[in-house]
């Protein structure tokens, strides 16, 4: 945990009639609010896998939904996961807080308490379609965080642009495919060099399951990806400089394309005006 950084998380919002959360780490909740989103107004959250740092937050903002419902309340609020571990945590999140919402529902008169709808899917090596609202389209592919399984990679795809979020994977086949043609990558981020003896149990064992910087740059060239933002930091910059180093090993892989090393609350707007590539199936 690093002050001033949330778990992992990204929201992805279109026309602000389609809100879309990618995991929810710890804080996701508050840094939603902060950044001016209305927890009614999500059409959907999706997870990537069954770490806790991408699920922890996710029974918060499931009850701060539910609690910030206008009357009447909506339906269940979708979780999109793939089957296994991550789909069955969601689905007993909130058994835990059953009581105490009912206590809440009684006292106020209000539906309740809140629900949770999982939607499973099987995880594929391939990009399959697993959402869709609108002209808005939601695809996953499994990619390589074992001994995690199954870890999917997520890419949405809207009339004005495409965004990947990658989750926490190694750059593999599977994730390349996923971004290719991409207009904004999401990546979480390894760079090895700036590992402070210590900081990490098992440098290699990390390094194994995670994307080094070097690589994000040289798929993301090959690949045609028109925006890089790197996040789930490993280390954490605690400088500018140390972020500008981020930037550095991606330049030094050859990719020229623009490069945000992301802070918590960053917006980047995604305005092609163009229909993106689909990927490949």
């Amino acid at each position: 945990m690093v002050p001033g950084r949330a778990g992992p998380g990204a929201l992805v919002a279109i026309d602000d009639a389609v809100k879309l959360q990618f995991d929810a780490g710890r804080a996701t909740t508050l840094r939603l609010t902060e950044a001016g989103v209305s927890l009614p107004d999500l059409t959907a959250v999706f997870i990537t896998h069954h770490h806790s740092d991408h699920l922890v937050g996710l029974s918060d903002l499931a009850m701060s939904w539910w609690l910030e419902q206008p009357a009447p309340a909506k339906a269940p609020l979708p979780v999109v996961a793939p089957d296994g571990e991550a789909a069955t945590i969601a689905e007993h999140l909130l058994d835990v807080w059953l009581a105490e919402m009912t206590m809440r529902a009684e006292h106020t008169g209000r539906p309740g308490p809140a629900v949770i709808e999982v939607r499973r899917f099987a995880a594929a090596p391939t990009p399959q379609e697993v959402f869709t609202v609108g002209a808005v389209s939601v695809s996953a592919v499994q990619v390589r965080h074992e001994p995690v399984t199954p870890a999917v990679a997520y890419r949405v795809d809207a009339p004005d642009g495409s965004v990947v979020i990658s989750g926490d994977t190694a750059v593999c086949p599977a994730l390349e495919e996923m971004a290719a043609g991409a207009t904004v990558l999401v990546q979480e981020a390894f760079r090895p060099d700036a590992v402070s003896p210590g900081l990490l149990s098992d440098p290699e064992a990390i390094a194994a399951y995670h994307s080094e910087v070097g690589a994000i740059g040289e798929m993301a060239v090959r690949a045609g990806v028109g925006a890089l933002i790197l996040t789930h930091l490993i280390p954490p910059p605690a400088s500018e400089a140390e972020k500008a180093g981020f930037v550095d090993d991606v330049r030094g892989s050859g990719y020229r394309g623009p490069v945000i090393v992301a802070d918590d609350l960053n917006f980047v707007e995604v305005a092609t005006r163009r229909r993106p590539k689909k990927p490949a199936t």
